[in-house]
């Protein structure tokens, strides 16, 4: 049986501290995955402006309200569940990411949280270290095919340990990292992919 993992932001929404940073004009947060390998790095180079800034985790959740998924991410997800089980592997916060799962219709979503007192961001609680690649190889255990889509540095875990895999939108500098990984840049490409990964 076929099942496909999908990473969040950049394949099916915007990303949440590219516009957070954009609303706030602190340029600093635009540094993304698709930037930083390291996530743990990243997160608390990211915690550290929230705190210089005095921003709250409601700021922040403000902007994600305003969020759409990406163009032709709705169609390209109401196709796909008619035919596949699909978990989406985020390196988000359930705190962050209700909105954005309302609007994409509930998919299943594994992701982390946050430590947060009072309004105050204080940390990130996440869910298993390189969840996502182990996520897959649990899901194999339990004989499934796992077809992975990512963007960026931190979906190579998962995508590597797929049974096939395939880069969406990625940054130049990825692609030409892993030359040997499809890429497609149009939902339909992704979805014949997943259709026929042998091909």
């Amino acid at each position: 049986m076929r099942i496909v993992c999908l990473d969040l932001e950049g394949v099916l929404v915007p990303e949440i501290w590219v516009a957070f940073a954009e609303k706030t004009n602190v340029s600093e947060l635009t540094r993304t995955t698709r930037d930083e390998p390291d996530y743990e790095v990243l997160m608390e180079y990211r915690l550290n402006i929230l705190k210089s800034n005095g921003f709250t985790l409601d700021q922040i959740q403000d902007v994600i309200q305003t969020l759409d998924p990406l163009p032709g991410a709705l169609e390209f997800l109401k196709d796909l569940r008619t035919r596949y089980e699909l978990i989406i592997l985020s390196d988000t916060f359930r705190e962050f990411a209700g909105p954005l799962m309302q609007k994409l219709g509930f998919p299943t979503l594994f992701c982390h949280e946050l430590e947060v007192i009072g309004k105050s961001i204080e940390g990130i609680k996440l869910r298993l270290g390189d969840h996502k690649r182990k996520t897959v190889q649990y899901l194999q255990k339990l004989n499934f095919e796992v077809i992975a889509a990512g963007d960026s540095y931190n979906d190579l875990g998962m995508l590597k340990a797929a049974d096939h895999c395939m880069l969406f939108n990625p940054p130049s500098s990825l692609s030409q990292e892993y030359p040997d990984m499809p890429v497609a840049r149009e939902y339909t490409k992704l979805l014949s992919f997943i259709d026929s990964p042998s091909k």
